[in-house]
């Protein structure tokens, strides 16, 4: 969402490459190898953590809203505690993110169970 995709592309390599390696898993439907629950962003966000390169990114992620992975926000952190203003992204693309879902949600075509006769 937003510029997710184009901050990771600038990630350096290892890094990057570590981000897609976690995104690929997640898809996949496994556990992320470093990933924390963050809870400020909102219910079922994770936050993927790359140590790589020289440096500490993170990617802020939903994967709960129906089959859809939500990549909400990326970029590197230069102190321990995470910027009021990352996670502030963060919420804004996770109610972007719901919002989306739910209207996807709405345009699926409803399925009927079929008839059976005894």
């Amino acid at each position: 969402m937003g510029d997710a995709k184009d901050v990771m592309s600038g990630f350096p390599a290892e890094a990057k490459q570590a981000g897609g390696e976690e995104l690929y898993r997640i898809q996949c439907g496994e556990d992320a190898v470093d990933a924390a629950p963050m809870g400020e962003v909102g219910s079922g966000a994770y936050e993927i953590r790359i140590n790589k390169a020289g440096g500490w990114f993170r990617v802020f992620y939903v994967a709960k809203f129906g089959d859809a992975i939500y990549v909400l926000h990326a970029f590197q952190k230069k102190t321990n505690k995470t910027p009021k203003e990352d996670i502030d992204i963060g919420k804004r693309r996770y109610a972007l993110a719901q919002a989306d879902a739910k209207a996807a949600a709405a345009k699926a075509p409803k399925t009927v169970a079929p008839k059976t006769t005894p």
